[in-house]
This record gives C-alpha cells, structure tokens and sequence, in this order.
C-alpha cells in the first residue's frame, strides 16, 4: 500500500483528500504546517507527498527544501498560486508537479498515479527501457528501434544526436514528472543557458517529428505552456 503525506491547513480539503486517497487504497498521513509535514515525513517515509504552499509557520518551498535535503520522495504541489513564477520556483525547488486550486478529484488521483508509476518504474532499473510511439528507447544503449507491435512502414531505427539523447533522457528518467525549462536547460546545456528557451522549443520538436506518431498532436513529450516539459509513459 502506498502512504502518501497531505499537507494543508485547510480543514476541509485535508478531510476530502484522506477520504478519496483512503477510498482508493492509500495509507494517509496528514499535517497541517510545515513543520509537522517534515516531522512526519521523518517519522512515516511516504511514497508520495501532496504539498500547499501557503502554509501558516512557512512556505511550501522550504518545506521542499527541507525533503529534498535527504530524500527523494515525489513531490505534488497543490496550490491556489496559479501565477506561473509560482509554479516554476516549486519546480525548480524540487516538486515533480503542480495542481492548482481548485481542482478536480480525477485530475489529482491521475497525477498521483503517475508518479506512483515512476516510483515503481525507477525501482524496477537503473537504465529504463521506455516505449514512444512505436519505438523502444534504450537508454542504456542508446538506440531506438521499431516495437514489435509497429503499423508497417515503420523505420527499423531512429538516429538522435547527442542533444537530442540529452534532452530526452532527463524527460524519461523523471517519468509524469512536470520538469521546467530552467532544469532542462541546465541539465543539458549548463546555467549559463537558462534563458535559452528557443532551444527547448527546437528540440522537442525534432523529437516529436523523429518519435512521435502524429508530431503536431504528441502523447508523451508534452508541453506544459509557462511551466515545463513531461514525458508521459
């Protein structure tokens, strides 16, 4: 069973939430303030971590901080800042996605299961093996070949230059996860580029037009507008 940290001051949606993540089989641990959310994710380990940033004693951000500091648990942001500054510092803070309130009970649970996914994913092996499209990317070894269950015509090989690996590896080794421009660009290219966003732009889109079936409508390289980049499995 997975446990899952809820962190709000709101009365209310912590009730709503332990009730529909019980509902489906969660184990729920909540807290009302940063420093209890950071006692108990010491004291119970979670799975996953749904996190308000508006918090009476300190920032949701400092709490990110403060996980990111020992452990790598993934990380929800649910949040009524929907200003996309807000968005990116969470992100760039260490949170793996962000909803904004209000919100729908379906979009969160799907969230949450997809980084329920990547959790199990990231222990299942160190080099994933990931289907896009009707290609298998290895990025162990470095190819992309034609799945098995490909539409004929289909080319036996697809050749990424050492950008394009290095752009899509950080989307698939953080499967559902939201990840912002600003770590795309300093994970591939350096700090230096962080402004770079015309890069990111390009980039994708040469790994939609190499991967994805219908490039212009893609399923699994997403852009997510003012905020980041995800891959979905």
């Amino acid at each position: 069973m997975m446990r899952v940290l809820v962190v709000d001051d709101e009365p209310q949606l912590l009730r709503a939430l332990r009730i529909n993540l019980s509902a489906r089989r969660y184990e729920v641990v909540v807290a009302v303030d940063g420093a209890s959310a950071l006692e108990a994710a010491a004291r119970h380990l979670p799975d996953l971590v749904v996190l308000d940033l508006g918090l009476p004693d300190m920032d949701g951000a400092d709490v990110i901080a403060g996980l990111r500091g020992w452990t790598k648990v993934p990380i929800l942001v649910l949040s009524g800042r929907a200003d996309a500054s807000d968005k990116v510092d969470a992100l760039d803070a260490g949170a793996d996605d962000y909803v904004t309130k209000p919100f729908s009970m379906e979009e969160l649970m799907a969230r949450l299961r997809a980084l329920q996914r990547r959790v199990e994913s990231e222990a299942g092996a160190d080099e994933p093996v990931v289907q896009i499209g009707h290609f298998s990317v290895d990025l162990s070894a470095k190819t992309v070949t034609k799945s098995a269950a490909a539409p004929a015509g289909t080319p036996d090989a697809v050749h990424l230059t050492k950008t394009e690996w290095a752009v899509l590896e950080v989307l698939v080794r953080n499967p559902g996860r939201l990840v912002s421009g600003k770590q795309l660009l300093q994970q591939v290219w350096g700090p230096a580029y962080e402004s770079e966003t015309n890069y990111l732009r390009f980039y994708l889109a040469k790994l939609r037009q190499k991967l994805e079936p219908e490039p212009s409508h893609p399923r699994q390289l997403l852009t997510e507008p003012g905020m980041g980049y995800r891959f979905q499995p």
